[in-house]
């Protein structure tokens, strides 16, 4: 195996794990090939939930350029859910379980068809 499909099965494990959710694999593979070297830099693999920054990146970057969702307090409130549901006491969010929730969050899995 590849060090990308251990990661995607580590978070798999974290979604089915720490979530609750049973992961679409195939999203869930793109979703990682999507955030490209990102994913092996222990720095940017990872969110912070605290970081107000770290949350406007998310909602610039993912949410509204990737995603192509209008920018408004509704991208806030699912990035919210996002973060409860993965734990915000959780210190290793990674980024690609989050960007994976967020996809299936609203309703967005089309972008990675």
């Amino acid at each position: 195996m590849s060090k990308r499909d251990d990661l995607i099965a580590i978070y798999a494990a974290d979604l089915r794990e720490k979530c609750g959710v049973t992961a679409d694999m195939d999203l869930l593979t793109k979703v990682t090939i999507g955030l490209g070297p990102a994913i092996y830099n222990p720095d940017s693999s990872v969110v912070s939930g605290t970081q107000q920054s770290e949350i406007d990146t998310i909602r610039a970057n993912f949410l509204v350029r990737k995603l192509g969702l209008k920018d408004g307090p509704e991208l806030k409130a699912g990035i919210d859910k996002v973060l409860d549901s993965y734990g915000r006491s959780n210190r290793n969010k990674h980024r690609a379980v989050v960007y994976y929730l967020l996809t299936r969050h609203f309703g967005r899995e089309s972008v990675y068809a």
